[in-house]
């Protein structure tokens, strides 16, 4: 192969990786759209900031998440189909084939095994900021929300390192990423 075609084919496989990243974003739902700088003052102006609350304490499974979403299968599940490529799934609906690219790190794997789901805001961080004042049913729609780009497929490892921090404690280690983290 010529160092000519070798550049027509890099530049191709380049392209479709990324139309490949801006339709995976595509189908998380839209991002916020950004406000003047104006009204971003104004939305601080209103806040009433108050000391983070672990009281009563946090438990997971006061969010009841991967509920059912349709037929066998559960959010996790149709996370990991919605954000996958060429997934196919058992009559269980868990993924037996696919590949998932994750934003955070650039990692792409090929084992659903290999995948989390992260909530970009993590459930304690809703906990103390407030959701512990909600209802079960908020929290559980909170916690399975397929409408907006709060869950993610991400490298396990990755979303495990993560944890429980915000935006202030952590961020991903693909900068090209951060922007878009920050606005989901």
């Amino acid at each position: 192969m010529g160092l000519k075609t070798l550049l027509i084919a890099a530049a191709a496989a380049s392209v479709a990786i990324a139309a490949s990243v801006e339709e995976q974003l595509a189908k998380r739902g839209n991002l916020p759209t950004p406000v003047s700088a104006s009204t971003a003052r104004t939305y601080l102006n209103s806040i009433t900031v108050q000391a983070e609350s672990n009281s009563p304490a946090y438990d997971r499974d006061l969010f009841n998440h991967w509920i059912t979403i349709s037929g066998a299968c559960n959010t996790r599940e149709t996370v990991l189909k919605r954000d996958g490529s060429n997934v196919q799934t058992d009559s269980a609906c868990a993924s037996t084939s696919g590949s998932w690219y994750s934003d955070y790190d650039g990692a792409t794997w090929t084992a659903a095994s290999d995948v989390d789901i992260d909530h970009i805001v993590p459930l304690k961080e809703a906990w103390v900021s407030g959701a512990r004042n909600w209802d079960n049913a908020r929290r559980q729609q909170f916690a399975n929300d397929l409408t907006r780009p709060q869950l993610l497929a991400v490298t396990d490892n990755v979303n495990q390192a993560k944890g429980d921090m915000d935006p202030a404690e952590w961020l991903p280690s693909r900068t090209a990423y951060h922007c878009t983290y920050i606005r989901a």
